[in-house]
């Protein structure tokens, strides 16, 4: 891969007008030819959303998501700068798809990074500078590692820096610079609300027993112990007849007479 130099970047940001990262990316592409990184900035539209980036979007759409089985649901609002393209079929399933990516990436919070609170970045890089694993190295280095930890931690909770739902290739910025090529107009994700169902709500324990003997009026008490099953009486034992105790064996003329 060739090497990408600072001036080769100005170069193909000053002939197309796309951003700077996005110039060291076409390059990148195309080995550091500068007309084929043109071209590929042209085909992704990017080129083009740059140069209308300042162009104010006031119209749109506010469409909405709701996921199968009714567990989760989406309202996002994108702007375009005329009605004419908010009523356009491509712009209405840009919309939608960006409503399904939403649902889909529930640790998102913020359309982009810049609209991350700075303390909330200070906060992370704190927690980031006190963990074991950073006690023993250097101050320079550590700062390097933070720096991009924290930078990776901001691009999760960030909606256009994730990859694409339906193509993992392109990120969702990409995706709506694209769409910017097509229809010729500024085109930016506003705002978006994701609602789970039943999030926020401390679920309470409920004994079944105890509910259903609520409703019936009737308290919950243990079943009384079975009580154990009566012994059979031992059988008598045998008692001799009288004759028997007197030496009869009950035949006749087995007495014995006395000499």
């Amino acid at each position: 891969m060739a090497d990408i130099s600072a001036k080769l970047v100005k170069e193909l940001r000053e002939k197309t007008g796309a951003g700077m990262m996005d110039c060291k990316k076409a390059l990148k592409e195309v080995d550091g030819d500068i007309e084929k990184a043109a071209e590929w900035l042209r085909q992704k539209g990017i080129s083009s959303a740059e140069k209308k980036a300042s162009k104010v979007a006031a119209e749109g759409l506010v469409d909405s998501y709701i996921h199968t089985g009714g567990r989760i649901g989406v309202l996002v609002e994108v702007n375009c700068q005329t009605d004419f393209v908010a009523r356009n079929d491509e712009f209405k399933a840009l919309v939608r798809n960006i409503a399904m990516q939403v649902a889909a990436c529930p640790n998102v919070e913020y359309v982009r990074v810049e609209d991350i609170p700075t303390a909330f970045a200070e906060k992370e890089k704190a927690i980031e500078m006190g963990r074991d694993d950073m006690a023993s190295k250097p101050e320079n280095i550590r700062e390097k590692i933070v720096q991009g930890r924290i930078e990776k931690r901001l691009k999760e909770l960030s909606l256009v820096d994730q990859p694409y739902i339906r193509d993992q290739s392109i990120t969702v910025d990409e995706l709506v610079k694209q769409a910017v090529g097509q229809l010729g107009e500024n085109i930016q994700i506003r705002r978006f609300v994701r609602f789970v169902l039943g999030e926020g709500i401390e679920k309470e324990e409920t004994d079944f027993a105890a509910e259903v003997a609520a409703q019936t009026g009737k308290s919950v008490a243990a079943e009384p112990a079975a009580a154990p099953a009566e012994e059979p009486a031992a059988e008598a034992a045998p008692t001799e007849s009288k004759d028997e105790k007197k030496g009869f064996s009950g035949k006749k003329g087995s007495k014995k007479k006395k000499k």
